[in-house]
């Protein structure tokens, strides 16, 4: 199957529909996100939508369903039915152009067979979809949703993003060798089901680090390795993928877009934090907190700021 991959900026702003003032800013590109609500804030369209903006494109949140989950495990998912997922894309759709959709857990085989129609309906829009760890489900509703979407999705998938484990078990379920799949083995078992390119996280090394390759199944197109961090992360894979949709919308090439969003990804686990007693969440707005300690103040700044003391008020919180 053709790459559907390419960029889709604009290279001239200047050149606006008919009506449109000609200074108009043309804006960051759009990323449409296929994904659940995840209250914990860890993962779903709460990373989609925090990491898309952190990497300078805008997101288009399709909700399509909700996890009742904390920052350690999933209890729960509740999801939408096939028609409020259909009726949200469409509708921004006819209005807002989408530069790449980012698809992630959509929550039943019937959320897969409208997403993918929405895919088909838009063939020129690549599609970028993570495939996360479903452990925490009901055996039978995995083997549905893995059925329909390696028969449903995955023919529309451009980039298939996924941990080695997950896609492994997944893929190449009957994988014999004494030996672990490489990418290019992965890859080969996603291309034969439509998938242009397939970026292996997680593949174990020696010393306790951890490989990340992009691949088709003729070639290893770039890898990147990292030192596995000595905490659980919840978000990981979602934050992964939709920094990767929105560089590869704002016209990045997709070997460049894959490094800078694992560079990115390795900085959000790297500034981690704990907000409850479970795992550790990346941080995608890393960028925005002070770094290092403040300077020392002047006796003149100090003064000067001895005007601007408020009294503490009485109330208890």
């Amino acid at each position: 199957m053709p790459a559907r991959l390419r960029p889709m900026t604009n290279p001239d702003p200047t050149n606006t529909a008919a009506g449109a003032d000609e200074n108009d800013d043309a804006g960051p590109a759009c990323v449409m996100v296929f994904n659940a609500s995840d209250p914990s804030g860890a993962g779903g369209l709460s990373a989609d939508i925090t990491a898309i903006a952190s990497v300078g494109a805008h997101a288009l949140p399709v909700v399509t369903g909700a996890y009742a989950r904390d920052t350690a495990e999933v209890q729960d998912h509740f999801s939408f039915d096939e028609e409020a997922i259909t009726e949200q894309a469409r509708a921004i759709l006819e209005d807002t152009p989408a530069q790449v959709f980012k698809v992630g857990f959509l929550g039943s085989p019937e959320a897969i067979s409208a997403v993918a129609e929405i895919a088909t309906d838009y063939a020129d829009v690549p599609v970028i979809a993570y495939m996360p760890n479903l452990s925490w489900w009901d055996e039978s509703q995995i083997d549905l949703y893995l059925d329909a979407f390696r028969e449903l999705m995955l023919p529309q998938t451009t980039v298939l993003v996924g941990n080695h484990s997950t896609l492994w078990r997944w893929l190449l379920p009957d994988w014999s060798s004494d030996k672990s799949p490489g990418a290019r083995d992965i890859a080969k078992a996603a291309a034969d089901m439509g998938v242009a390119y397939t970026l292996v996280t997680g593949i174990p090394l020696p010393d306790q680090y951890l490989d990340n390759v992009l691949a088709t199944p003729q070639a290893v197109l770039g890898s990147e390795k990292f030192e596995r961090f000595e905490a659980v992360f919840s978000g990981a894979g979602d934050t992964l993928s939709a920094a990767l949709a929105a560089l590869v919308a704002s016209g990045s090439d997709l070997a460049s877009a894959t490094t800078e969003a694992l560079s990115y990804l390795d900085r959000c686990l790297d500034a981690g934090f704990r907000p409850g007693m479970g795992n550790v969440v990346p941080d995608r707005l890393f960028w925005a907190q002070p770094e290092g300690e403040t300077e020392e103040l002047t006796e003149e700044e100090a003064q000067a700021l001895q005007v601007l003391d408020m009294p503490a008020h009485d109330t208890k919180h």
